[in-house]
């Protein structure tokens, strides 16, 4: 087993182990701070498999804005752990049937026949080569991812957003 094997094992399992966590936090900023981590984890396991440019924006991106987004909206609204309750049958059968059709699927990744698929040859992925398809053939879709987000931006501003107290003049006593 070579050395970059067992790095990839290692992060495999923080990420899946933080993500985990994430999912059954109740606090909502606990469940944030263990996404992070899983966020670190996949820059980390995108630079091991030489992919340096989307490991710095998995960091950037993710790690960075998104979280520090969800971190705003979480304490702008203020969201409090809610008591813990048990699924019903209901609520958990689609969870099982999922779960076990993602891991048959996955089982058949990793075992399947290779022979249709060809040499893969990843294509290099330089930022001035990114940068110029993204911003020459698509952007539009850049725009429109932009004014997404700010739309977001707004309705968490909206959503979270105390209105003003109201200022009422002092009432005068009679005596």
């Amino acid at each position: 087993m070579t050395l970059y094997s067992i790095l990839f094992y290692i992060l495999a399992a923080v990420i899946l182990a933080s993500t985990a966590m994430a999912i059954t936090r109740r606090d909502m900023v606990h469940a944030v701070i263990y996404l992070v981590v899983s966020f670190f984890g996949s820059a980390l396991l995108f630079y091991l498999l030489g992919a340096p440019l989307l490991a710095a924006l998995e960091i950037i991106i993710y790690a960075g804005a998104i979280m520090v987004l969800f971190l705003f909206i979480v304490m702008m609204i203020r969201i409090r752990p809610s008591a813990g309750r048990l699924l019903s049958r209901v609520q958990l059968l689609p969870a099982i049937v999922m779960s076990g059709l993602y891991v048959v699927v996955g089982a058949f990744m990793v075992t399947g026949d290779t022979a249709g698929r060809g040499d893969f040859q990843p294509a290099v992925a330089a930022p001035e080569t990114l940068g110029q398809y993204v911003f020459q053939q698509h952007w539009v879709t850049v725009e429109i991812a932009s004014l997404l987000l700010l739309v977001a931006l707004v309705g968490a501003m909206i959503i979270g957003g105390k209105s003003p107290p109201e200022s009422h003049p002092p009432v005068e006593e009679e005596s």
